[in-house]
């Protein structure tokens, strides 16, 4: 690595992500600083450097945070809605760039930021990834390259919950277009840990439907349920079933058939376990050097600090991929069809 030297971040969107995951990570690494901060308002900028971050200056608008001379890198923490603006002017004004998932409110709108990025091919940018399956996910791509369960044929996930059950609550803001975007659920994350362990994505057939069409008010748009038949490159097609609106959900978890066996993930207790033909499901231990632990800040930084260093993941073509096929889910919805992830 190259030898240590200063970054100052500024913080866009300064919430609780950010406080509870990205900034402990931060102070643990020499040589940071947050030097500028905006947040929703002026007094909650203000409530967060006074709580978090002394050294910092509270801003009003989040522009004055990018386009700043104490700032080296953007760190993104607002809602989707927001994420192109802030990374294109900020890798316009030479900064690098982490921003939160799901990558943008768009398609449109990723492709221009992946458009920009590579305008800008010094400066370091990456997707905050899902913690999803971080711990077993090599263990899993392993065994499948290994043959373990033969030849992949079809797989079934299901990411169930109740936190929009109850009628009475205002719309959550997951549940808001005009902040998130085209984002559904959990849909978004699932993609993009599907495709790092069975490849992309190719065609998908989507049915959603909003359960509970009005909150205090507001009209809701995004599904409450959805359910998503999905092909993958390699041929192997799944079931995604996603929904807000399940009481007494069942865990988070992947299925995975194949002609000689089964690979069963729980992203609830990173559990794995693997059956074959005739036999029952065993669990997997996942050795110690393959279990990935949350190393974002670290990694991110080290990137920045040492252009040899290995670019941090996701990085915006990852993005720009799952990003494809949560776009084609919306076009399948509405037409009723089979839709290319183009």
């Amino acid at each position: 690595m190259s030898d240590l030297h200063p970054l100052r971040i500024g913080i866009v969107g300064a919430g609780g992500i950010v406080k509870q995951r990205h900034l402990p990570g931060l102070r643990a690494l020499p040589g940071i600083s947050i030097t500028a901060v905006a947040n929703s308002t002026l007094a909650s900028a203000e409530t967060f450097c006074h709580d978090h971050a002394p050294e910092a200056r509270p801003h009003s608008r989040w522009e004055d945070v990018v386009d700043n001379d104490d700032v080296d890198i953007v760190w993104i923490g607002a809602h989707p809605c927001l994420h192109h603006d802030a990374t294109c002017f900020a890798l316009e004004r030479g900064k690098h760039v982490f921003t939160q998932a799901r990558m943008a409110a768009t398609l449109a709108e990723a492709e221009r930021m992946w458009e920009k990025s590579r305008s800008f091919p010094e400066l370091v940018t990456a997707i905050c990834p899902a913690p999803h399956g971080m711990r077993g996910g090599l263990m899993v791509k392993k065994l499948l390259a290994e043959g373990a369960i033969g030849v992949p044929l079809h797989a079934l996930l299901h990411s169930f919950n109740s936190a929009w059950l109850p009628a009475t609550q205002p719309a959550h803001w997951r549940q808001r277009t005009e902040i998130s975007g085209i984002q559904i659920l959990t849909l978004g994350i699932y993609i993009e840990v599907l495709q790092h362990w069975l490849g992309h994505i190719t065609e998908v057939e989507a049915r959603g439907k909003v359960g509970i069409p009005i909150r205090d008010g507001y009209e809701i748009g995004t599904p409450d349920f959805l359910h998503v038949n999905a092909e993958f490159s390699g041929g192997l097609e799944a079931a995604l079933l996603f929904s807000g609106v399940a009481a007494h959900a069942p865990t988070d978890k992947l299925w995975i058939f194949g002609s000689e066996g089964t690979l069963v993930y729980d992203f609830a207790t990173e559990e794995l376990a693997l059956g074959k033909t005739g036999g029952t499901l065993e669990p997997v231990a996942v050795p110690q050097e393959m279990q990935r632990a949350w190393a974002v800040e670290r990694d991110f930084i080290e990137a920045v600090r040492d252009p040899s260093a290995p670019r941090p993941r996701p990085d915006f073509t990852e993005g720009l991929c799952y990003m494809r096929v949560v776009d084609a889910v919306w076009r399948g919805m509405e037409t009723g069809a089979a839709t290319r992830c183009v």
